[in-house]
């Protein structure tokens, strides 16, 4: 028993520390969960960004091209097809949303991993810091996911030196 300069008597509660990871654990889970489901809308809005900007640069630059050796009348809506084609070209790769759709999907993997992992944890009888710290390691993991490139699309990693 502590016995504070009041004069009241506090009691410490052995199980304190564990209850603190499991609320801890709990609430990285929930994060977990939030971030997955953002990621995956995310990646579904990057997809269709991509159809919708790449569709009609290809549809247009191909209408172009049949315009312009259709007769020498067509050379100027066959330009003006070329332009349009050339924007919306220009637009998804100014966006990049292929690989911003690739980047979340990344990310909802690693987000349903934090999830999984947290759901397991809390289901052990005994948490340890080690169970958070591990937990928190795969959470960078999720976040640094929206960086850098697929490591399973590009080639290995030059070495350094």
């Amino acid at each position: 028993m502590a016995s504070p300069a009041d004069g009241t008597t506090t009691t410490l509660d052995p199980d304190e520390p564990e209850r603190r990871l499991r609320t801890e654990i709990e609430r990285l889970r929930e994060e977990a969960v939030r971030q997955k489901t953002l990621a995956h809308r995310r990646a579904e809005f990057w997809a269709k960004t991509d159809v919708a900007l790449g569709f009609p640069a290809a549809l247009l630059a191909g209408t172009a091209g049949a315009t312009g050796l259709a007769s020498a009348d067509a050379r100027i809506p066959a330009a003006l097809l070329a332009l349009a084609s050339a924007g919306f070209a220009a637009g998804a790769g100014f966006l990049r949303s292929a690989t911003r759709c690739r980047a979340n999907k990344r990310a909802r993997r690693a987000w349903a991993e934090v999830e999984g992992r947290a759901a397991v944890k809390l289901t052990l009888h005994h948490l340890t810091s080690e169970d958070l710290g591990e937990l928190l390691e795969l959470r960078q993991a999720a976040l640094d996911s929206y960086d850098g490139e697929d490591p399973q699309a590009g080639s290995p990693p030059l070495a350094a030196g």
